[in-house]
């Protein structure tokens, strides 16, 4: 599932293998942007914000979400591709190297000048740069819904998806359901930015420290399966602020209650 961690990898995947050189083919499978041609123009880099990726060219960006299907693959000129031409959503092509971005969700292209208009809305990220804790801490606290839907809002803090937000609450022994404002954020986005930050430069995400399959998560995906500290059978139900955004939720209702 692709999250913060996932889309900088993928960034820093792109920038290495497209910075710097003039792009030769242009492709965007998308109405909106489907006439844009930017061949002749130079990649000047990739970076990633949030869940979002960002693909600067020339003074335009080539702006694209993940969501929950999303992926980008790098090519050596005429190698085959390693999923359905169908699925394309965007090519970049330079002499080096061709970059495929497979059922992207949400692809445009838009001025350089004019990125705020899509990540303006995004809390701070805990793997940029500019990473802002004490405002990621006060945007969940004062957040009055539960508090994994608090942590899965990207206006409150940009990155953390539905894994991230269930292994987090385990590691910190809170209840998904427990109130944002009723639970020690500070130490929740401590925890979930060393996560994450641990989680950047591994080739699979793991939040126990094991990275065998199966063993990687302490309760995410585990439901009616004994909790790994006291052997309880983990719990799971569906959460989210809304009926069409609810999210799969586990937990160990010993370890977290």
């Amino acid at each position: 599932m692709p999250e913060g961690d996932t889309v900088f990898r993928a960034a820093r995947k792109l920038d290495e293998a497209l910075a710097g050189h003039e792009v030769t083919r242009f492709e965007v499978r998308v109405p909106r942007s489907a006439t844009v041609d930017l061949r002749g123009e130079t990649v000047r880099e990739v970076v990633p914000r949030g869940k979002h990726l960002l693909m600067r060219i020339g003074t335009q960006t080539l702006h694209s979400h993940l969501k929950m299907e999303g992926r980008w693959h790098v090519y050596r000129p005429g190698q085959k591709w390693r999923a359905p031409a169908f699925q394309a959503r965007a090519i970049v092509g330079t002499r080096p190297a061709n970059a495929v971005g497979f059922e992207l969700a949400m692809v445009e292209v838009l001025p350089t000048a004019e990125e705020d208009r899509v990540v303006r809305h995004l809390g701070p990220d805990p793997l940029s740069a500019d990473w802002d804790a004490a405002q990621a801490v006060a945007n969940v606290a004062a957040d009055e819904r539960a508090i994994h839907v608090a942590l899965l809002d990207q206006r409150n803090v940009a990155g953390f998806g539905n894994e991230y937000a269930n292994e987090l609450l385990f590691v910190r022994g809170i209840r998904p359901t427990a109130l944002a404002k009723e639970v020690d954020v500070a130490g929740l986005i401590d925890t979930g930015v060393r996560m994450i930050r641990a989680n950047r430069d591994r080739q699979g995400r793991t939040f126990t420290g094991d990275n065998r399959p199966g063993k990687q998560t302490w309760v995410y995906g585990r439901g009616g399966k004994p909790c790994r500290r006291c052997g309880t059978l983990i719990e799971g139900s569906e959460l989210g602020a809304r009926a069409t955004s609810e999210r799969i939720v586990f937990w160990c209702p010993v370890c977290q209650p």
